[in-house]
C-alpha cells in the first residue's frame, strides 16, 4: 500500500510551526502539539484551535517541557481511574481545562504570564463537570 504524505510546513505569527498532513495526529484527533509544533490533519485550524494549542505551548514552557509531558501522562492515567470513557479523562486533565475554558479568549496569553501555573487550579477529578 502506497502512503501518500502531504506535507505542508508555515510559520505562523512567528510562535508554532504548523505542519498540515493526512496522517498525524491518529484516531479521531484533529491537532496535535509536540513541542511547540502543531501537527494538522487537514488543512486548517482556527483561531481558537491555534489559541488551545498555544496556550499548550505556554504550559509546556513553564514546566520545561519534559515535566508538561510526565506530568500529562500522570494526571491523565489516574484521572483515568475514575472515569469509563477516555474523552471524560482527557476533558478533567488540567491543561486541557485551562486551554478549553480561555481558548475562545484571543487575548487570553496576552494577560497570562509564564510561570503563573494557572491550569493547577484543575487538578482535581471531576472538575471539568
Amino acid at each position: 500500500m502506497v502512503v501518500y504524505w502531504y506535507l505542508h510546513i508555515q510559520k505562523t505569527n512567528g510562535d508554532m510551526i504548523v505542519i498540515k498532513n493526512k496522517l498525524i495526529p491518529f484516531g479521531r484527533y484533529k491537532i496535535i502539539n509536540l513541542c511547540g509544533v502543531l501537527f494538522v490533519k487537514g488543512n486548517t485550524i482556527s483561531p481558537e484551535e491555534y489559541n488551545h494549542e498555544n496556550i499548550h505551548t505556554v504550559q509546556m514552557l513553564e514546566m520545561f517541557v519534559i515535566g508538561f509531558y510526565l506530568w500529562y501522562v500522570v494526571e491523565y492515567l489516574l484521572i483515568r481511574l475514575f472515569h469509563n470513557k477516555q474523552s471524560e479523562a482527557y476533558h478533567d486533565v488540567s491543561f486541557e481545562e485551562e486551554a478549553h475554558n480561555n481558548d475562545k479568549d484571543l487575548g487570553y496569553l496576552k494577560t497570562r504570564k509564564v510561570f503563573q501555573y494557572r491550569w493547577f487550579k484543575y487538578v482535581r477529578v471531576n472538575s471539568a463537570k
